[in-house]
């Protein structure tokens, strides 16, 4: 069966956004730092660059590596979708999951009205790529799909947000995962990748 993967950036106070949906907080380093932490992300996982910026950092004709489907909320669809992009990842499917987006936003997004976990079901029981789905945000959505999700990538940024999105926006419901892999980098960035216990 093919895995959903909840790869997001968090910061200390295990927040995703910003209250106001705001991302740019989180440290990125000095220039050098910044640019082989980024290397180093869009190498690994070159599928969760944009399509718009995937030329400018090298990945236009780079194949998916994890992820074939991308699956997110609103909250995360409308930064681009505001700046008139409506198929920010246009080299994935792409799921928006929104009662409020019309259906016909665009011909390569799937908008999905209700019932997240009945979709990735469906789509976790398809055959073909081997590749899996990328949960790309945001904190009510991954909330609601925690039953479902395999394997956690957390980009911990050393940044206290105090207050904005958290990761996980749901009900009580503690969930072990196993550290299976962490990687520090100098612009004190923590990448760990955990599975289901």
């Amino acid at each position: 069966m093919r895995k959903l993967t909840y790869y997001v950036a968090v910061s200390l106070d295990g927040r995703i956004a910003g209250p106001g949906g705001e991302y740019d907080f989180f440290p990125a380093g000095d220039e050098q730092q910044s640019a082989a932490y980024s290397a180093w992300a869009n190498t690994l996982y070159p599928e969760t660059v944009p399509t718009a910026y995937r030329a400018a950092v090298g990945l236009t004709d780079v194949p998916n590596r994890h992820f074939d489907t991308v699956m997110m909320g609103l909250g995360t669809y409308r930064p681009a979708f505001d700046n008139g992009i409506t198929s920010p990842y246009a080299h994935l499917r792409q799921y928006v999951v929104s009662s409020t987006l019309k259906p016909d936003v665009d011909p390569a997004v799937t908008v999905v009205p209700g019932n997240p976990l009945a979709v990735v079901r469906e789509l976790k029981r398809e055959e073909g790529t081997g590749l899996g789905i990328w949960l790309c945000g945001g904190g009510k959505l991954a909330g609601a799909l925690l039953p479902e999700i395999d394997e956690l990538v957390i980009k911990h940024y050393p940044v206290v947000a105090g207050a904005g999105i958290p990761a996980f926006d749901g009900a009580f419901d503690p969930t072990a995962f196993e550290v299976a892999e962490r990687t520090a980098f100098p612009n004190g960035v923590t990448l760990t990748r955990l599975t289901r216990s």
